[in-house]
């Protein structure tokens, strides 16, 4: 970000598009708001002054267009609706890439991330969006090294951050840096948020197994999910296939992208997902019950894939009593 004068209010501006989503339109301009404890102004803008039509049944009535991009130290670009489907306005490209040009940082929440991919601006850099999303930014923009398994990624004068929530992980980490820890503890407090969240956004996707991209092996993996706790072999699954395991191995990388021990082991740590957020079952008894033997064994597997420990996401999923 481009230092400030001295004295003066720190200037974020939030760039609301059509479609945006409310929470992240909320989270930069309440983490940010003006008042003492809290240098900043905000000033929430669109493509122009007047009603922008939003997601979720909301719109948004913004005092300020584009010129608010040329006024701002950092501008937070919330997520919003297909993505994938629509390109933002070229004025709008246009005005990021000026305001970065000038100095300023440019963070993007959720799918936010591609109206930022669309001024180039993240090509060669590592990048992030919602989980959901992450194929469809690798694919229309290839040049960008997007990480599925992280809150966000910081790369200095742009920024990106996962699904809604982790924009409160951005915001505090834009704030930590800005004012310090304190500073960014005190908000944290202020939003009943944690100032810092262990892992990453794996954790958060339904299943760690890929939708495959074919259905010649549907079977057997079928078979896999109800023989989990058993010692499976490459051996063992070609054999139920019916085909030899380096034809097995080769088509079944081409169907889902792993090789098949590796969609085995995700699919162990699905179940142990599963039992950790629905039964009482020790991480031990949990890590016998999907074929994983040990708690230890457990333990690795689950932080090389979802980024945290059993014991942390079964406190952060497990259901009430």
């Amino acid at each position: 970000m481009a230092e400030p004068d001295a004295g003066r209010l720190r200037r974020v501006a939030v760039l609301v598009l059509d479609g945006a989503k409310p929470l992240d339109v909320g989270i930069p301009a309440q983490v940010f708001t003006t008042r003492p404890s809290m240098p900043f102004e905000v000033r929430v803008c669109g493509p122009a002054p007047g009603l922008v039509t939003g997601g979720d049944g909301l719109s948004y009535h913004v005092a300020h267009g584009l010129d608010a991009l040329a006024w701002a130290d950092i501008v937070f670009i919330p997520g919003y609706r297909r993505p994938d489907q629509e390109d933002p306005p070229a004025a709008v490209v246009a005005a990021l890439v000026a305001a970065h040009a000038r100095g300023a940082r440019l963070a993007a929440i959720s799918t936010g991330a591609f109206a930022l991919a669309a001024t180039g601006l993240l090509d060669g850099r590592r990048a992030t969006t919602h989980w959901h999303y992450t194929r469809a930014l690798a694919t229309r923009y290839p040049q960008i090294r997007v990480d599925e398994n992280v809150l966000f990624v910081d790369e200095g004068s742009v920024l990106t951050s996962a699904g809604a929530a982790s924009g409160i992980d951005l915001c505090l980490h834009v704030l930590r840096g800005e004012l310090g820890v304190a500073a960014a503890n005190h908000a944290a407090r202020r939003l009943v948020a944690a100032p810092y969240r262990s892992g990453g956004q794996a954790q958060y996707v339904p299943r760690s197994v890929p939708e495959p991209l074919g259905e010649r092996f549907a079977a057997t993996r079928e078979w896999v999910l109800h023989h989990l706790a058993d010692p499976l072999t490459l051996d063992d699954l070609a054999r139920h296939a019916a085909v030899s395991p380096r034809t097995f191995s080769r088509q079944f990388v081409a169907d889902t992208g792993y090789t098949p021990l590796q969609w085995v082991m995700r699919a162990r740590v699905d179940a142990a997902r599963e039992l950790l957020e629905l039964s009482q079952r020790s991480v031990e008894q949990v890590a016998s019950d999907v074929g994983l033997g040990t708690g230890a064994n457990l333990r690795l597997h689950f932080q090389r894939i979802l980024g945290t420990s059993p014991s942390e996401y079964r406190r952060t999923f497990a259901r009430g009593e």
